[in-house]
C-alpha cells in the first residue's frame, strides 16, 4: 500500500509514502514536516545494497533533529510575505521556498521514522519518533498558515493558474483537517498509535521450539499440514489474548481522542473529519456507503462460490478459519531461493519490463533503498515512503518465506516507481501525490502487470501462484469493505465497549465473509481479529482506499489479459499524471469504470470470477 508511516498532523507536502499489500498489516499514511537543522546528528544507518548513483545510499543519509524555533519562524515569515505580496509572482516565489523547506524537513522526519521501524528497540530513534509525535501537529499548524495565506491572497486566482486549481482544493481540505484547539489531542493520538505499534512489534510468540514475531509466524499459517496451521493461529491468538487489556485500552483511548478532536472542531463525530484527513476529493461518504453496499450485494456471492472451488481443491470438507488462506492440497506456492535471490529476480524483472522501470530499479538497489527481512524488534507490516531531498523512495517490509515476499517487489515497488516518476516531474510538490485510493492503484495494478515475470520467482508453480493471487485480490474486497464499515460503526457510536465492538465485528463477518468458521480459536473466536489490522489503530478510514484501488487494479488485470501493451501504456500514463487529478478523474482518464457507478462491482466480480473458474478447471485437468 502507499501511505506514510509518519506522524499525524504533518502536512503531506512533497513526495509520498506507502503501506503494505492488504490484507496484511501495514504502516500508515500521512505527511511530513518541515524543519531546520539541529547540532545533534545521528550515526549513519547500516545498509545492505549497492553503491551510490545519482542519489545517496540510505546508510549515508544524515539525520538531524529539526530546529522547531527556526522552522516556525521561517513559516511565519513565508505566510506574512505571501499575505503582503505585490503580485502572483511574489506569492509563487514564497510558496516555492515553503515547499523546499518542507521537503527537507520531511526527509528528516522520514529518516527518523524509517530507522525507528527497522529497529523499534533503538533508543535514539525511539526518542526522535517521540519528538515528532509531540511536535508534528504544531509544525503542521504553522504550515497551514502558509496555505491560509495563499488561499486568502488577492492574487489567488493568478497563483492558481500556475499551481493548478486542484492544488488549492487540497490546501482548502488541509486547512479543514485541524485547528489549534486540537494540537495537544493530535500529539496524544500520535503517542497512542506509536504505543500500539511498539506493542505489536514486541510479540515474541513461542511456537514449536522457536520464538517468532507475528511476521515470522505467517508462513506456518499456510503450511500444508492442517495441524501446523491450526497451531500457528492458536499461538498467535494466545499472544493477542495475553495482551487483551492493552489492545482494548489503546483503542478505547484512540476512539475517545479522535471523537474529542472532531467535536472540538464542530463535528458530531469523527467520521466526517476522518474523510477530510484522508483527502477525499471528487466523491462523498454516501458514494462510499453505496460502494460497500455493492460489495456486499454483488461481490460476496461470487467470492462465496469461488471459496467452494478453493475448498474442493484442497480437499477440506469442513473448513475453518485457519484453512481460509490455504489454496492448494500440495501447499501454497512459495518463491524459490533466498531473499537475496528473490531481490535479484526482482531487479531482472524491472530491467526487462520497460526502460522506465529499469532506470528506477537500478537506483533502488544502488542506493540501498530496501529493508525487507523480518527480525526481532522490527515494526510489523510494510510500506513505501519517500525521501524528497534525494528524490528517492524507500521500501520497508518483513520477508517471511511466503508469496507475500514477491508481492513486496510488485506492490511496494509499484508505489516506489510512481514516486520515482512523480519526483522528477515539474509540478508543485502538493500535486506529486494523488489521494491514497489512487496511490494504491499504482501498487495493486503493478502486481498484475508484472505477470509475465512471475516465473522468475515461482518456476513451475507460477500458474498456481497467479490463480491464488487473482483469488486473493477479489477475496480482499469484502474484507476491506468490512473494515471500513466497522470503523464507521465505531466512530458513529464512540461509547461502545470492547465487547460490543467485538460483537459488531462478528456480525459483519457473517455479512461479508459468511463462509468463515472461527469456532474454537482464541482471539479470533471472540471477534477480536480486527485488532491485528494496524490501519484500524494507526490510520482511521484508510483501509477502504485499498478496495477502491483494487477495483481499478482488477480492471487493469482484465485489460492486460486482452492487450498487454495497451494496459502497460495506460499504466504509464496514469502514473505520469501523478496527483494532478482526483481519484474519479484518474480512473476516467485510464478508461475504467468508476467503483461508485451502479453495476461496476457486479461486472468486475463476475469477469474476474470467470477467469478464476477457468484457471481452477485447467489446473485440475493438468
Amino acid at each position: 500500500m502507499f501511505a506514510s508511516p509518519l506522524r499525524r498532523g504533518i502536512i503531506h507536502i512533497a513526495g509520498r509514502a506507502a503501506v503494505c499489500r492488504p490484507p496484511h498489516e501495514t504502516a500508515r499514511p500521512g505527511g511530513r514536516p518541515g524543519g531546520a537543522r539541529n547540532k545533534k546528528a545521528r550515526r549513519p544507518h547500516k545498509g545492505a545494497y549497492g553503491k551510490r548513483v545519482n542519489g545517496m545510499k540510505f546508510s549515508e543519509m544524515p539525520y538531524e533533529r529539526p530546529d522547531l524555533a527556526a522552522a516556525f519562524s521561517a513559516f511565519d515569515a513565508m505566510a506574512q510575505a505571501i499575505a503582503s505580496a505585490p503580485d502572483a509572482a511574489a506569492v509563487l516565489a514564497q510558496y516555492a521556498a515553503f515547499e523546499k523547506l518542507a521537503a527537507h524537513l520531511s526527509t528528516m522526519a522520514t529518516l527518523a521514522e524509517v530507522r525507528h521501524t527497522i529497529d523499534t528497540r533503538d533508543a535514539f530513534y525511539e526518542a526522535e519518533r517521540q519528538f515528532f509525535d509531540e511536535n508534528s501537529p504544531r509544525l503542521a499548524d504553522k504550515q497551514l498558515e502558509v496555505y491560509k495565506a495563499v488561499l486568502a491572497s488577492p492574487h489567488r486566482a493568478a497563483a492558481a493558474e500556475k499551481l493548478g486549481a486542484l492544488a488549492l482544493e487540497k490546501m482548502e481540505l488541509a486547512v479543514k483537517s485541524q485547528t489549534p484547539e486540537v494540537l495537544e489531542l493530535m500529539a496524544q493520538e500520535n503517542a497512542l498509535t506509536s504505543a500500539y505499534q511498539k506493542l505489536y512489534a514486541s510479540a515474541q510468540i513461542p511456537f514449536r521450539g522457536r520464538t517468532l514475531t507475528v511476521a515470522q509466524l505467517a508462513k506456518y499459517k499456510t503450511n500444508a499440514d492442517r495441524a501446523v496451521r491450526k497451531a500457528a493461529y492458536e499461538a498467535e491468538g494466545a499472544w493477542f489474548d495475553a495482551h487483551r487489556e492493552e489492545f482494548d485500552s489503546l483503542y478505547d483511548q484512540l476512539v475517545k481522542n479522535r471523537t474529542a478532536q472532531a467535536q472540538a472542531m464542530g463535528y458530531e463525530n469523527f467520521v466526517p473529519l476522518g474523510a477530510i484527513r484522508m483527502n477525499r476529493l471528487g466523491y462523498t461518504l454516501d458514494d462510499m456507503a453505496a460502494y460497500r453496499a455493492q460489495v456486499k450485494r454483488d461481490v460476496v456471492p461470487v467470492v462465496a462460490k469461488l471459496k467452494r472451488l478453493q475448498y474442493a481443491r484442497t480437499g477440506i470438507s469442513q473448513p475453518k478459519f485457519y484453512d481460509d488462506a490455504f489454496c492448494f492440497k500440495e501447499g501454497n506456492p512459495a518463491p524459490h531461493g533466498t531473499p537475496e535471490e528473490i531481490l535479484a529476480a526482482g531487479k531482472k524483472m524491472y530491467h526487462e519490463l520497460s526502460p522506465e522501470t529499469s532506470a528506477f530499479i537500478d537506483e533502488m538497489f544502488e542506493n540501498e533503498l530496501f529493508d525487507v527481512l523480518a527480525k526481532p524488534g522490527k515494526a510489523p507490516g510494510g510500506y513505501c515512503t519517500s525521501l524528497p531531498d534525494y528524490r528517492l523512495p524507500f521500501i520497508f517490509s518483513n520477508f517471511n518465506g511466503t508469496a507475500g515476499d514477491v508481492d513486496v517487489l510488485t506492490h511496494e515497488a509499484g508505489h516506489a516507481f510512481a514516486d520515482y516518476v512523480a519526483q522528477r516531474k515539474d509540478i508543485p510538490a502538493i500535486l506529486r501525490e494523488p489521494g491514497m485510493e489512487s496511490c494504491e492503484i499504482h501498487s495493486m495494478s503493478m502486481e498484475f502487470l508484472t505477470a509475465d515475470f512471475h516465473h522468475l520467482f515461482f518456476g513451475d508453480e507460477t500458474a498456481r501462484y497467479e490463480l491464488a493471487h487473482a483469488e486473493d485480490a477479489l477475496y480482499f474486497l469484502p474484507y476491506g469493505a468490512m473494515v471500513d464499515e466497522f470503523q464507521h460503526i465505531v466512530y458513529s457510536n464512540p461509547g461502545l465497549t470492547p465487547a460490543q465492538r467485538n460483537a459488531e465485528w462478528t456480525r459483519l463477518e457473517k455479512e461479508y465473509r459468511p463462509w468463515l468458521d472461527f469456532e474454537g480459536l482464541p482471539f479470533y473466536g471472540r471477534g477480536a481479529g480486527w485488532q491485528r489490522q494496524l490501519h484500524i489503530y494507526e490510520y482511521a478510514f484508510y483501509y477502504i482506499d485499498y478496495c477502491l484501488a483494487q477495483t481499478v487494479a482488477l480492471q487493469f488485470f482484465t485489460a492486460w489479459l486482452a492487450d498487454k501493451a495497451d494496459a502497460w501504456r495506460r499504466y504509464l500514463a496514469l502514473v505520469g499524471r501523478a496527483g494532478t487529478e482526483t481519484y474519479p478523474g484518474l480512473v476516467a482518464a485510464a478508461g475504467f469504470a468508476s467503483p461508485f457507478a451502479p453495476g461496476t462491482m457486479k461486472a468486475v466480480a463476475e469477469k474476474v470470477g470467470e477467469w478464476v473458474g477457468q484457471q481452477d478447471a485447467a489446473l485440475r485437468e493438468a
